[in-house]
């Protein structure tokens, strides 16, 4: 940046440019038009003939069945991986690698390849800026666009979509479930690889926390910070929102068996776009649409594959979403209980456990996952997949595929793992300790509910029955900001272990229900943190870990009673991570102690906190995101645009 670049260097140019053809030859050919086509059909389907020919496609082959890919590819990539214009994440950044795998297999099968691009955010690159607040809307935002660029393609016969990390991927199975009738097929995008000798891209947001803290050197934090990435292009290596949301995506059908957390870049990750291609053609073919693979009973195996995984808390507010999208009835969080209650978490990968993501797809992913909860019973194995068989039948080739055999036995082999130790059955997953994932506490500063992902409290601070216990003074923040400062700070007027950090105004009307990951991951990696408990309206990454309670309704800016609780108030937290039970209340003040009942009145007759409102750098956009999705449902609806509930408040307010 230091040379200087004047006005003639910006407006001038080389004086050989200036020669410009004013006409063109035009495609060499004829279109395949038909008297039949040029009476019958709309001037839309003969005028984009005309623009494949434009495009330089080969006049002959225009007549071929055309498949739409959708992706949200990212950046400007080489052909030799080079960064030309960076993306904003790993995730995006290789994916164009897959479109072009499954286009050229397109092409093989004598159709039409389509491809557009919604790309999307990263939720790392954002975390504490302004730029979180508009991560939960833009998943909306880009499901809209998604859907509008397939009915832009009248004569589409079916949609790939290609997508990897947090919002992005939910946005593409909200949109592909809404396709009813069309052929779908989801492509995950994969992950990226762990970095020998280096922290994961979850530990490594950290940093900056450890550095103040004085727990790391500023050389060791800039070595670390830039290792963390193994391979250029993938989801992180932890089983966050990204990976969970493949894991969801194959969960239903959406995706080929064994398709999720496929490490990016690599042969066996080409070969899955190409199978996809086939899949999609296969099942256009066979008149089979969307509507007949996302279903109520796909859905509700998602939820139990997702228990088997300890995934991510945010797939409650996404998966509810794509059934929301697809017609369906939208899970509760009654439902949420009931899954959490009677299946058992098989899997062992970062953040709760010490794995990689990719060493869960060698060990047998999705499908191994499931051949486990089959034999507990817990799954409904009529359901249609995308490979056009039924998940019973995907279950058996799966168990005795030779792919099954050489990939658990490339884990021994490569890292020296054994794959029963990554998925577990049931057996060895109680004798390991492993819980449940996900507790929906209630109680008097939670009355709609609240969530923890339970399992990733750290056990040295739960008592020997399973039951996480804590009393503490709460350190009341409205602003982000100010709660991570007071975790940096080493004095008086820090954040120090026992106390209850409160952050309310975060949720959908404050902040458009902002992650708050640099907390967690900052109290997850400090050597005090573990004995600091959360509490917010705010929502958690999916490698959040911790007494990490986020989600509370209702949120502070709409009444809820989060929203009276003072400085030095007396929160007193039970998670029963066995009994998947739990509650958080106000029981004191200082030194003065009561009941929850108590507790309950105190906080009724107490006027809303002075300084609740929303942030003043709230974009109108995520504003008016806010308002829509609570006529819609709110969070525990998933957020979504309930379009009929919004016109009924629309014309009863006209009214």
């Amino acid at each position: 940046m230091n040379q200087s670049l004047g006005f003639e260097q910006v407006v001038e140019s080389d004086r050989a440019l200036w020669r410009i053809e004013t006409a063109g030859a035009g495609p060499q050919g004829s279109l395949p038009l038909t008297a039949e086509m040029l009476i019958e059909r709309p001037s839309g389907d003969i005028f984009g003939l005309t623009q494949n020919a434009g495009m330089g496609w080969d006049p002959r082959e225009l007549g071929r069945p055309q498949f739409l890919m959708l992706s949200t590819q990212g950046g400007i990539r080489a052909p030799d991986g080079r960064p030309i214009a960076l993306g904003y994440h790993t995730g995006h950044w290789e994916i164009g690698l897959l479109m072009q795998a499954a286009a050229e297999e397109l092409a093989k099968l004598e159709c039409l390849p389509f491809a557009a691009f919604c790309s999307d955010p990263c939720d790392g690159r954002t975390q504490g800026t302004v730029g979180m607040y508009d991560s939960l809307a833009y998943r909306n935002d880009a499901a809209t666009v998604f859907r509008r660029l397939a009915r832009s393609l009248p004569t589409r016969r079916g949609v790939l979509g290609v997508a990897t990390c947090d919002k992005g991927l939910p946005a593409m199975m909200m949109a592909l479930a809404a396709m009813r009738e069309l052929p779908c097929v989801l492509v995950p995008g994969g992950v990226t690889l762990p970095a020998r000798g280096a922290e994961d891209a979850g530990k490594v947001q950290s940093i900056g926390a450890r550095f103040a803290q004085g727990e790391l050197t500023l050389e060791q934090a800039a070595d670390l910070g830039c290792r963390a990435c193994g391979s250029p292009g993938g989801g992180c290596q932890f089983l966050g929102t990204a990976a969970t949301s493949q894991v969801i995506g194959e969960a239903l059908g959406l995706s080929l068996p064994h398709s999720a957390l496929a490490p990016s870049g690599q042969p066996i990750w080409t070969d899955m776009a190409r199978r996809s291609a086939r899949a999609l053609v296969a099942l256009a073919r066979q008149g089979t649409g969307v509507r007949d693979i996302v279903t109520d009973a796909a859905v509700a195996n998602a939820m139990v594959v997702h228990a088997a995984f300890g995934g991510s808390t945010n797939l409650i507010l996404h998966l509810p979403a794509i059934a929301h999208a697809a017609g369906l009835r939208r899970p509760t969080i009654d439902d949420w209980v009931a899954v959490n209650h009677r299946v058992p978490r098989l899997v062992d990968t970062l953040p709760n456990g010490p794995h990689p993501t990719v060493r869960a797809f060698l060990a047998g992913g999705v499908p191994e996952v499931m051949l486990h909860l089959r034999r507990l019973g817990l799954l409904d194995l009529d359901v249609l997949t995308v490979s056009g068989e039924r998940l019973g039948r995907v279950l058996d080739w799966w168990e005795a595929s030779e792919r099954r055999q050489a990939l658990r036995h490339r884990l021994g082999e490569a890292d020296g793992v054994d794959p029963d130790d990554v998925i577990m059955d049931p057996d060895r997953a109680r004798a390991r300790g492993l819980t449940s994932t996900v507790t929906f506490p209630r109680g008097n500063l939670a009355p709609e509910g609240s969530v923890i992902k339970s399992t990733a409290i750290d056990p040295s601070v739960v008592d020997a029955d399973g039951v996480y216990r804590k009393v503490g003074p709460a350190r009341v923040f409205t602003r982000e900001r100010d709660a991570i400062a007071a975790i940096k700070n080493r004095g008086p007027e820090g954040i120090k272990a026992g106390d209850v950090l409160v952050l309310i105004c975060r949720g959908p009307m404050g902040a458009g229900m902002e992650e708050i990951f640099q907390i967690t991951t900052a109290l997850r990696h400090l050597s005090f943190g573990k004995h600091v408990a959360v509490l917010t309206d705010a929502r958690f990454s999916g490698v959040s870990t911790g007494a990490c309670i986020g989600h509370i309704g209702p949120e502070a800016l709409l009444g809820g009673p989060i929203g009276r609780v003072q400085e030095g108030d007396q929160i007193q937290i039970v998670i029963d991570r066995l009994r998947l039970t739990g509650s958080i209340d106000l029981v004191g003040h200082g030194s003065e102690r009561f009941g929850p009942e108590e507790g309950a009145r105190v906080l009724a007759s107490r006027p809303p906190r002075p300084d609740l409102a929303p942030d003043p750098d709230l974009p109108a956009d995520t504003r008016l995101w806010a308002a829509l999705q609570q006529v819609g449902g709110g969070t525990w609806g998933g957020c979504v645009y309930d379009v009929d509930a919004i016109v009924a408040a629309l014309t009863q307010r006209r009214e």
